[in-house]
């Protein structure tokens, strides 16, 4: 009973976006930049309403705080494998 109703309530910030969610986010990310009023909502009206104004903001912090600890060396950069991948 209770797990049905606290697996729907992860799927917010904690479930795992897919490649197209953050593809639109990244492309609204971009659209509406810093000191854009209502940020947070027009980025997720962009993304089709998937994801509410908190999920998107959460997410941004949480990826912004990862590229400060890659950028303040604390971590280090992912070797993504990119053989072939501009061939």
């Amino acid at each position: 009973m209770s797990s049905g109703s606290s697996s729907s309530s992860l799927r917010g910030a904690n479930a795992e976006w897919s490649k197209k969610e953050n593809k639109l986010f990244e492309d609204a990310l971009a659209y509406y930049g810093e000191g854009t009023p209502d940020r947070w909502l027009k980025v997720s009206r962009a993304m089709g309403g998937t994801r509410t104004a908190d999920e998107v903001r959460r997410h941004y912090e949480i990826l912004d705080g990862d590229i400060k600890l890659i950028e303040s060396g604390r971590v280090p950069f992912p070797n993504y494998n990119t053989q072939g991948a501009w061939n």
